[in-house]
């Protein structure tokens, strides 16, 4: 095993090929610990130079209504009235605490992306 930090986009390159090759190592080979090790290095490295911003909280309770096949009548029985739901969509009126736990509970929305500024 012949493992170094992943410092530029070469290095990156470079393991992502290792991995490739090594993906189907058994757990508990040296080849499986290889496997380990260099999957938590490209991850680190990945969220350091290509991190992924939260999604916008109206467009993710938008996203999972799409998922679920929900209308705006039945995101009422979520989180009220449904001309509250439509203030709430075109972002007229900010999301309530109590809404906030019914979409993390109902919809399974994370609490960090619905607790957002928009």
């Amino acid at each position: 095993m012949n493992i170094s930090p992943i410092r530029n986009e070469k290095d990156y390159q470079n393991a992502l090929n290792r991995l490739e090759e090594i993906f189907e190592a058994k757990k508990g080979t040296e080849e499986g610990d290889e496997l380990e090790v260099l999957s938590i290095l490209i991850d680190r490295y990945e969220n350091e130079n290509f991190p992924i911003e939260m999604p916008d909280p109206i467009e993710a309770i938008k996203f999972r209504m799409e998922q679920l096949g929900m209308k705006q009548k039945d995101l009422a029985e979520v989180i009220g009235f449904k001309s509250r739901v439509s203030e709430i969509l075109n972002k007229k009126r900010k999301l309530s605490l109590n809404m906030i736990r019914n979409l993390n509970t109902e919809l399974h929305i994370p609490t960090e992306v619905l607790i957002q500024d928009y």
